[in-house]
């Protein structure tokens, strides 16, 4: 006897050796043998043999249209065979029998599986509805199939206008226009961004960058929503102090500036004032809200994106001829330069000037101080004092270091770039950083000993992190180090300037001990403020690039620093070159620059030659 038995839902043949009243023995024609239980014997026959009951069912199968199987079912439960009795109008043959039983099981919209071998037919709005969705998917299908076919051919569908670079960077990966990228890329060989740059949709490397950024950190633009006017602080007492401030051209958000009176012992009081956008930032307001979701100012070359909007920088910025609101920290200084005390207050401070790097840097550098033959500029003796009151703050902390080390500054004017070195450690770096140094550290240590919570910088061991403990930073030589003098441009320290002004007014902090929300934003302000700091290095970097194309340089200098890791010599750039393997570190060397690629922001740096090795070396020559 042969059956037709069901089996991990396909139907198979065999014939059975053996059988209880509960289970068959049943021999497959491969020779498998299985125990099948009474329940899945859908099919008792005696001839013809299995293998061509099946081979004939499939043709059969394919004969037969389902359409007219629903209609010929009527609206009950019925069996197999009582449907294939109607069908073919006699006892149908085993193959007959299982061709329908196969349409039915591949019909599933059609009929419902009711039990093994029993179906019941869909109502009619459900059979409606079911074959809908199926045209949508084959139309679906189609445009899919569509467009992978242009996509592989390197023509970019309309369709993907306004999908890039979105559907590269934060896919929505059920979209049929996602799915055919991802089947063009692989039938290409190619990855999705250079499958959708030889399709020539990406036509500025720079923009794809601008808005592979924006798209992850500012997935809503970088534009401000309407937010209403910062509330003006309570009537201030106006200090009686002329400040300036030192930043460059570009600064439009000026957190800080000095001031100086001299005292008839030769000694002075230093002001460091900084701006006081707290005063007008309720904590939980609308424009807290927006400064809390940015938490920085984003910095790149030709721009950046501000943390607080324009408005609200131009009423709490240090501008030059205005009274404006500061967090002031005075420091008393004796002639021979020592610290007497300090003093915090919350106060109004009128800023004179606002002088600018571009301008002060001629006047005021190194060859000029005090130097009797250079003309007289403004502040120059503010500046000078300041200068030799900077280098024993420095020395106070440990970092008599005198390294001479290169900056650069980058400016970009349309599509071209300059790079201009500028040293580090000159008289202008050095006054506003030490002092900038001694108010963080100062404040943060205030905090810390009035037990008012704080968000703090620490390092050790070469590792810096955002911490509320006050841990300290060992770069810096200080015991801690509170993030206090840019609140319009970093979150962290409009949180300490908080916490500052209710020490200075003898209020509540607005954050207690073990606050949440403190924790909260130590957290999401350093993830951000890494993400921010990595783009700006990745588009520093795509500039340099930017730069040797734009001079056509193909041969640099480089020293290198250890292993294939080398530095330029007149550009800020790190990379590896694995074939300068074996030269000496300390060893300058000639590159050859090739393969430069905007989109990935990498080149080829290959080994020339060995320009002069390290002193006392035998500089081995890869």
């Amino acid at each position: 006897m042969h059956v037709i038995f069901e089996e991990d839902g396909q139907f198979k043949a065999g014939s059975i050796l053996s059988e209880t009243e509960a289970t068959a023995q049943v021999e497959t024609a491969s020779g498998k043998r299985s125990k099948i239980k009474a329940t899945n014997l859908l099919l008792r026959f005696a001839a013809p043999a299995p293998g061509e009951v099946m081979t004939e069912a499939e043709t059969l199968a394919a004969e037969l249209d389902a359409d007219f199987l629903w209609e010929a079912a009527g609206s009950d439960e019925f069996g197999f065979e009582q449907l294939a009795q109607e069908y073919y109008g006699h006892a149908p043959r085993p193959a007959e029998s299982v061709a329908l039983l196969q349409k039915l099981h591949a019909s599933p919209i059609y009929f419902h599986k009711k039990g093994k071998g029993r179906y019941r037919p869909a109502p009619a709005e459900t059979l409606a509805a079911a074959k809908a969705g199926l045209e949508k998917k084959r139309i679906a299908a189609e445009k899919q199939a569509h467009l992978a076919a242009e996509l592989a051919a390197f023509r970019l569908p309309p369709d993907y206008a306004s999908l890039i670079p979105r559907i590269l960077i934060a896919p929505d990966k059920n979209t049929l226009e996602y799915k055919a990228l991802e089947e063009a890329a692989a039938a290409a060989g190619l990855s999705q961004l250079r499958l959708i740059e030889r399709c020539g949709a990406i036509p500025s490397t720079l923009e794809f960058h601008r808005m592979s950024f924006t798209l992850e950190w500012f997935p809503r633009g970088t534009d401000f929503s309407p937010v209403t006017e910062p509330i003006d602080p309570p009537e201030l007492p106006l200090a009686g102090v002329r400040a300036f401030s030192m930043d460059d051209e570009a600064t439009t958000e000026i957190d800080d500036a000095l001031s100086i009176q001299w005292r008839d012992d030769g000694g002075a009081r230093v002001g460091i004032h900084i701006a006081a956008p707290a005063l007008g930032i309720a904590p939980g307001s609308a424009l807290d809200r927006v400064a809390r979701e940015r938490l920085s100012t984003v910095y790149f070359p030709g721009d950046k994106i501000t943390m607080l909007p324009e408005t609200l920088i131009h009423h709490y910025t240090l501008g030059e001829a205005h009274d404006c609101p500061a967090l002031s920290l005075y420091v008393d200084v004796a002639p021979d330069l020592r610290v007497l005390g300090t003093e915090t207050r919350v106060e109004q401070v009128h800023i004179a000037d606002n002088l600018r790097h571009e301008t002060l840097e001629t006047q005021f550098n190194d060859a000029t101080l005090k130097n009797p033959d250079v003309p007289d500029y403004p502040y120059r003796r503010e500046l000078e004092w300041l200068r030799d009151f900077a280098a024993v703050l420095e020395a106070g902390r440990g970092k008599t270091d005198t390294v001479d080390r290169v900056d650069y500054s980058f400016k970009v004017e349309g599509e071209h770039i300059r790079i201009e070195p500028r040293r580090r450690g000159s008289p202008i770096d050095k006054v506003v950083s030490e002092l900038m140094i001694f108010a963080n550290a100062h404040w943060g240590g205030w905090l810390a000993e009035q037990r008012v919570p704080g968000i703090y910088r620490a390092q050790a061991n070469g590792k810096t992190r955002m911490t509320t403990a006050p841990d300290p930073h060992q770069g810096l030589g200080v015991d801690q180090y509170a993030w206090s003098t840019s609140p319009l441009r970093r979150y962290a320290d409009l949180v300490n300037q908080r916490q500052i002004i209710s020490l200075a007014s003898g209020t509540e902090p607005v954050y207690p001990p073990r606050s949440e929300a403190l924790f909260a934003v130590v957290r999401d302000f350093e993830l951000a403020y890494d993400a921010y700091a990595e783009y700006q290095r990745r588009m520093e970097r795509y500039w340099m690039l930017r730069w040797l194309i734009q001079e056509n340089v193909n041969e640099v200098t480089a020293s290198v620093i250890r292993e294939d890791l080398v530095r330029f010599d007149t550009l800020p750039m790190v990379t590896r070159a694995p074939s300068v393997m074996g030269v000496a570190p300390g060893s300058r060397v000639r590159l050859a620059i090739s393969d430069i690629d905007l989109l990935d922001i990498a080149f080829h740096a290959e080994y020339l030659e060995t320009v002069t090795a390290p002193p006392d070396s035998a500089a081995a020559v890869p």
